[in-house]
């Protein structure tokens, strides 16, 4: 059996796509040795300020992987929009003639989805999408105003037209389920999280003894763009919390030079920004944290989704200062011990709750979390969802 595996982003790019494709391909090979892959993705790109080589093509045992060259591109709406362009036009280019019984896509982005869809009809595929984000409920926030009803009507009629093609759909939010339903109500729908990765789970990230006069090392990792808001909510909480608090914030994106801007205009003197880091180098900086920071801005539709990064900082055993709320905040205040959640953009809430993680020292066991959400368990499941649908009739 062949199956064809289409991802935006693939290791050694930076992102939790990457992260999550990689391992189901693992996993796709041990549920079946013999199987043979092609994953089409692109040459690393995830962030303008952070690049890393990566050949054209790489086969490894049953695997070939192709990367698609794109035009150096920052965070950008406008910029994100051509590059996907010319990644459908490799794609649709690259895989014309060639048959699979299965097409899988996944996607943050509806066009992937979209882009699945077409390649499977034109292959007689069968499809399976594992859907990341809703790309309709989240720019329908983003955008605003009744210019939105006008520009995304066309990716609403896409978003219906290509769940109702695939004959399985993987949501990797449970919140994004009602959404689904709505728009494809005969659909057959999993809900595979994201999970944590090996290396997490083999690493140490005890911190040593620190002098108790210092000021607590607040850690945030990942994107910096308006999903995130930490341009609304950091620099002031981070000015109220001078002389108890530091924070280090790893990463790139759309909005930082909005988050810079803002530390500027704020006079914050106790946050750092640095660029993204490879993955293996994070573990370092993980591990000289006291605490975790992780922030969502106030859109309704991030009221439904599961970022990925809960896994990995709830994997670290350190205390986590979240800023979600919806299905989020649930699944942390129930899942993960330690923790501290305030509403999103909440300054006063972000420090009351920072507060409670200073006076209150957590090092408890999140074994237990560990083991339920190891991601290598996950894809084992969603592998053997995959191979179930190729394998049907």
């Amino acid at each position: 059996m062949r199956l064809l595996i289409l991802s935006f982003y693939f290791p050694p790019d930076l992102s939790a796509g990457s992260f999550r494709t990689r391992a189901l391909v693992d996993a796709l090979r041990r549920a079946r040795p013999d199987i043979e892959i092609d994953v089409i993705t692109t040459v690393p790109n995830r962030y303008h300020s952070h690049s890393q080589g990566a050949g054209d093509f790489e086969d490894i045992p049953g695997v070939t992987v192709t990367r698609l060259p794109l035009k150096m591109h920052k965070s950008g709406m406008l910029d994100q929009s051509r590059v996907f362009i010319d990644f459908a036009r490799q794609v649709l280019t690259h895989t014309r003639g060639r048959r699979w019984p299965l097409v899988y896509a996944t996607s943050s982005r509806l066009m992937t989805a979209a882009l699945g869809s077409v390649v499977a009809k034109r292959s007689k595929a069968k499809l399976y999408l594992d859907i990341r984000d809703l790309f309709t409920d989240t720019m329908n926030d983003v955008m605003g105003g009744s210019l939105t009803r006008h520009l995304l009507w066309p990716f609403r009629l896409i978003e219906r037209h290509t769940f109702r093609a695939a004959q399985r759909i993987n949501l990797v939010s449970e919140g994004f389920l009602d959404h689904a339903r709505a728009i494809a109500p005969s659909q057959s729908y999993r809900t595979f999280t994201n999970g944590i990765d090996p290396e997490f789970l083999e690493t140490d990230f005890d911190k040593p003894t620190r002098a108790s006069t210092e000021p607590l090392q607040v850690l945030y990792a990942g994107n910096i763009g308006e999903g995130q808001g930490l341009h609304l909510v950091l620099p002031a909480a981070a000015k109220a919390l001078a002389g108890k608090a530091h924070f280090t914030i790893i990463g790139d994106g759309g909005r930082r030079v909005a988050l810079e801007q803002a530390l500027a205009d704020a006079g914050v003197s106790n946050v750092t920004l640095e660029a993204p880091v490879p993955r293996n180098q994070l573990f370092a900086r993980y591990r000289a944290a006291d605490i975790l920071f992780l922030h969502l801005n106030d859109h309704p539709a991030f009221l439904k989704v599961l970022p990925s990064k809960i896994f990995e900082y709830g994997a670290t055993g350190k205390p986590i200062l979240a800023g979600v709320g919806g299905y989020a905040a649930q699944f942390i205040n129930a899942q993960i011990e330690g923790s501290a959640v305030f509403e999103p953009c909440d300054v006063n809430g972000m420090v009351a709750a920072f507060e409670t993680l200073a006076a209150n020292p957590w090092d408890g066991d999140r074994s237990a979390f560990k083991q339920a959400y190891a991601r290598t368990t996950i894809m084992d499941g969603l592998a053997a969802d995959i191979l179930a649908i190729a394998n049907q009739p």
